[in-house]
């Protein structure tokens, strides 16, 4: 395999992972709240086993 051609095959590679964008299942509002929501919880969950008894 020559370099121009390892090369053009990089370059073909670069350009596709351009366009593809994000994928569409993925909702950046749902995913921020889930994480928002599991810290949360998290957050309650160790408040409770550090009260000063």
């Amino acid at each position: 395999m020559s370099l121009h051609s390892t090369a053009t095959q990089l370059v073909t590679l670069a350009a596709e992972g351009e366009h593809s964008g994000n994928h569409q299942s993925l909702n950046p509002y749902f995913v921020g709240g889930m994480a928002f929501f599991a810290l949360m919880l998290l957050l309650w969950i160790t408040t409770r086993f550090n009260r000063d008894r």
